[in-house]
């Protein structure tokens, strides 16, 4: 329906799964995937723009940036650095199938041993701007707690009031601390219980979440099985909203 927004949320793990000899490069597996959401706007945390290791270990490796090489045809990529590392570079990434109006970044990183940030990108989606916020939150619980209020600071500083907002990624919230700092500025999840993204074989906490304002649910689901724990250790998040006239 063209009132329903669909997005989708998911951590590529870098297009690559497995360890030594057993490592094997899913990127293009993802493509399919990214495909099959068949979503409005998908938010990507952990993509490649450059590795240099992995350009040499495997054949397959696309000449592409990742988040280009992810988006379907007639979507924008839009991407943002998070870490820049010995043999390359990672971050988030936006895809959409509405007009881009405008993007931007901001480092988050709480100290030197995890570099992290967001990836704000304005759309017009059936002409409402609507902003998406992506996000990769650090592992040290006090990290995400300070990284949480500098979200909300951002989105109250860049964001004019009253403007539709998504926020959605690898929040790593194994303790769901985070949910009532969201909601006390007008963040929501899904009402019910968590569904569980990670570990994707055998997943027992949900740490991948889309939060809206201004924007009322209609589904969520996450697909599960084997052949999306091969791809990356966590499984992606997809949820549909409506657009509030």
């Amino acid at each position: 329906m063209d009132d329903v927004l669909r997005v989708a949320t998911y951590n590529i793990h870098k297009g690559v799964q497995g360890i030594g000899p057993r490592r094997r490069l899913e990127i293009h597996n993802l493509g399919h995937a990214v495909e099959q959401f068949d979503a409005d706007i998908v938010c990507l945390q952990e993509v490649r723009k450059l590795y240099r290791r992995g350009a040499q270990q495997f054949t397959r490796w696309p000449e592409e940036e990742q988040a280009a090489y992810l988006a379907p045809e007639g979507y924008e990529a839009v991407y943002r650095t998070n870490a820049r590392t010995t043999h390359g570079e990672h971050g988030n990434a936006l895809l959409s199938r509405w007009p881009v109006l405008a993007h931007q970044h901001e480092d988050m990183s709480d100290h030197r041993f995890e570099q992290r940030g967001l990836l704000h990108v304005e759309v017009i989606v059936n002409g409402t701007p609507i902003h998406v916020v992506v996000v990769h939150l650090g592992l040290v619980p006090a990290s995400r707690v300070r990284q949480t209020a500098q979200l909300l600071r951002f989105i109250e500083r860049e964001v004019p009031a009253g403007a539709p907002v998504l926020v959605a990624g690898d929040f790593n919230d194994w303790g769901d601390r985070l949910r009532r700092a969201m909601a006390q500025e007008g963040l929501h999840r899904f009402a019910g219980a968590p569904v569980p993204t990670y570990p994707a074989r055998l997943p027992i906490a949900q740490l991948d979440h889309v939060y809206a304002r201004g924007l009322s649910p209609v589904s969520l689901q996450v697909p599960s099985g084997r052949a999306w724990w091969r791809m990356s250790d966590h499984l992606p998040v997809i949820a549909e909203f409506r657009l509030q006239r």
